[in-house]
Formats: C-alpha cells, structure tokens, sequence
C-alpha cells in the first residue's frame, strides 16, 4: 500500500481483511478524505396471491438446475450469474421473501432472498467492509449508528470492530433473515453477539419516524429494489432517514451497480441532493454481484 497517507494504511490494517490490504482497496480510500473535507425477483413465474401487507413469496427453486443455481432476473437483462451447489441447506418462504441457502462447490455458503444472490462466503467481506466503514471512518465521533436491513449480521459484525461506538440499532423487518443466517451463516451473523447491538424487528422506516435527530450514522443494507425493499430506493425513505440522522450525520446505502442501474441511480441522487448537504456514490468491487460491482449513496447531512 505505497502511496497512501498514514491514516489510510493504519485504518487499512487495522480493520480491512488481509485480502483487501493487499488488493486495490485505495480507490475507496481515498474516497474517504473527499467525503471527510466535504462532510431479483426473476420474471417468469405467475404472480403471486395477495396477503394483508405483502404478496405472498414466490418459489425460485426453478432457478436450481442439475445441481446449479442460475441467478437472472429483471434487473439485468440479458445475462446471469451460475454457482454450483454442493448441497441445499435450507429453502423456505418466509413470510415476505423466498429464502434460500446452499452450500456451493466454489464459494462456500450462500444466502438467496427472492432468487437474488445476497453473498457468498468467499467474498461477502468485500461487501461488508465498505459499507461500513466509509461512513464511520468519514464522520468525526460516531456514537450511534442504525443499521436498515442487514439481517444476515455482516454490516454488525463490521460496525462492531469501532470501539467508540457506543450504541448499534437495527430494524431488520424479516426475523427469518436473522434466525436462518444465525444457523448458517454464523460467520457473518456473529455481529449480533456484540453487547451494544439492540434488534428491533420491524419496518425500519417508520422507525426513524419515531427517532428523530437520534443517529449519528444510518446504514442501509437492503437487496435489490424489488418486493418489500423497493421503498428503500424512493425518496420518502432518504428523506426519513434524514431526519433520524443528527446534525453532521452520514448516510451510506446500498447504491446499485453502475454498469446496469444508471437509469435507477442518477434520478436518485439528483432527488436527495435536494435537502442534503453532500450526495457521492461510491463503489467496490465483488464477483458474485452483477457485473462484478455494487455501489453506495453517501450523504451528509449539515451540521
């Protein structure tokens, strides 16, 4: 890591997997002294009946074929991403998504909401760590951070490696996420063993509602916008977590690849610039996401 402040090489070391300290990590990096200074449901299968709240889940086990499983869906046309399994550990719908879990030949365990690829044992990490740890290392003293979704325990396990945090809430509104991931992700959902973290199970914007100007960073760690997270990528939902946030505070979500979602980001950004004080969009790198890429929305609000 030649090159880099020493800020960057300590924070790198400390709290990045060695895969990453020897991996071109820098780009995100040193985006963080920029943000500092200026602080899928595949088509096919018939619609599903109605409940009260939510349409019922669909069976994706179509999508498993001769021991592979194929991921495609609507948001990225044309093309598809194949892992094979070694052995399905657990498949059942849930009461708002279809979850699945396999163990793969390649990538070890990996966790599906909805036919749609939420990680891999073998590069989750990439994942986690940034979403994290770019607004955490951008804002000056986080005390109390939230975490939106995230149910798989990944974004806990990495807010739990700053120790001046002081209090982690979240509000994952799927306590199937919770309870499947801690028997077989465990791995990731170690992050809910951590004394400080308080689980709220419930929607996560209403929850803001109630807790204005109580946070001072807000992760939102939802899948793609499809299904009962789709009200995370609409303005409303940026506009709750901007008042939750105190002043000075940072939100980091889930911003969508660049190569195939510009259409979704762009109006998006453009949106929430509106009333916070900086917008950016950053980004890593990881195989098992579309296109190998996934992004984040970073906002500040003034403080």
């Amino acid at each position: 890591m030649q090159g880099l402040p020493p800020f960057c090489v300590a924070m790198a070391n400390r709290f990045f997997s060695p895969i990453f300290q020897n991996f071109l990590l820098l780009p995100a990096l040193i985006f963080l002294p920029i943000i500092t200074q200026s602080i899928a449901t595949p088509s096919n299968p018939p619609p599903s009946t109605m409940s009260s709240d939510f349409p019922l889940p669909q069976d994706h086990s179509y999508l498993i074929q001769n021991s592979w499983f194929h991921e495609r869906g609507p948001l990225w046309p044309g093309q598809a991403f194949t892992l094979q399994i070694q052995e399905l550990l657990y498949h059942q719908p849930s009461r708002f998504q279809d979850i699945l879990v396999f163990q793969s030949t390649h990538h070890g365990k990996v966790l599906v909401l909805d036919g749609v690829i939420q990680c891999t044992e073998r590069d989750e990490f990439s994942y986690q760590e940034m979403i994290a740890h770019i607004p955490l290392f951008s804002h000056p003293n986080p005390k109390k951070v939230l975490v939106i979704g995230g149910g798989d325990g990944g974004v806990l396990r990495e807010i739990a490696r700053h120790p001046g945090v002081e209090e982690i809430v979240i509000c994952e509104l799927d306590e199937d996420v919770i309870r499947v991931s801690k028997e077989y992700l465990p791995f990731m959902a170690r992050g809910f063993d951590d004394p400080r973290v308080k689980v709220h199970i419930r929607d996560g914007a209403q929850f803001m509602k109630e807790n204005q100007s109580s946070f001072d960073v807000i992760i939102t760690d939802s899948s793609d916008p499809v299904g009962p997270a789709s009200v995370l990528f609409e303005t409303p939902f940026y506009r709750a977590m901007y008042g939750s946030l105190r002043e000075g505070g940072i939100v980091c979500t889930q911003g969508e690849c660049m190569w195939l979602h510009v259409d979704l980001i762009r109006p998006l950004v453009r949106a929430v610039k509106g009333f916070f004080e900086t917008v950016e969009y950053a980004y890593c790198t990881i195989p098992s996401y579309p296109s190998g890429q996934i992004g984040f929305i970073v906002a500040t609000k003034k403080g």
